[in-house]
């Protein structure tokens, strides 16, 4: 598992109609050091509340809920904790499925089928900014972006207001945030500086009006960036 590290723990809040569920996967992550979970929910309007009262770091959300879909939960969700990173983490491989979380705001979509120690990982990544897809989901993700971009023989696309936003070099840096690297893997790779990077990062997130990478690497592959 991932070392101790020399800050508090991520906070986690698990949401999932599964008892069991939830109570193995509490035990699983808990073997991290790193992690703590500071709560559970088993449906939407439990998530709302606990979120709220416990403005945890992260949210693992399961998306078949009673009553209301965690893809539907996510704005109330991010309402209530708004400095929450909200993971899925479902059995549904569906490629609308992934498509609605990550426009709704979700910092990653993971699978159940995952190893825990992946997940952990996944976790951590996810709280340094990157983009946490699911490896078996990625083909999907690229597929079901770009038949969204792909406009109607008859019709004319007007380009989005902050297509031409973007410096040269934001837009190498947007590109890597698709294929899902580090900062560190895209400052080694464009030949800058890690802290540079960063900041690009926040430029990038300001002028396309979105609050994540995964959304950063959605508007990429709407683009044809990728």
């Amino acid at each position: 598992m991932t070392p101790t590290p020399p800050f508090a723990p991520i906070r986690i809040l698990l949401v999932d109609d599964h008892t069991l569920f939830r109570r193995g996967l509490s035990a699983l992550l808990s073997r991290d050091p790193g992690l703590r979970i500071v709560g559970d929910a088993a449906d939407a309007g439990e998530a709302q509340r606990r979120a709220q009262q416990l403005q945890p770091d992260v949210i693992l959300l399961d998306n078949h809920l009673p009553g209301v879909n965690g893809v539907d939960a996510l704005p109330a969700l991010r309402e209530a904790a708004p400095g929450a990173r909200v993971l899925m983490l479902t059995i549904s491989e569906d490629g609308e499925d992934l498509a609605t979380a990550l426009r709704g705001g979700a910092s990653g979509y993971l699978l159940k089928t995952m190893e825990g120690e992946a997940l952990a990982r996944a976790i951590h990544r996810a709280m340094t900014g990157e983009a946490v897809v699911a490896d078996e989901m990625t083909g999907k993700l690229v597929e079901v972006f770009r038949q969204a971009a792909t406009p109607p023989a008859a019709a004319t696309e007007t380009p989005a207001p902050a297509a031409g936003a973007l410096s040269p070099r934001e837009t190498d840096i947007l590109r890597g945030i698709a294929r899902g690297d580090s900062n560190k893997v895209i400052a080694r790779d464009l030949g800058i500086a890690e802290t540079t990077v960063k900041i690009h990062v926040q430029h990038i997130l300001r002028k396309l009006g979105v609050s994540s990478r995964v959304q950063v690497a959605v508007i990429a592959v709407e683009r044809g960036l990728v």
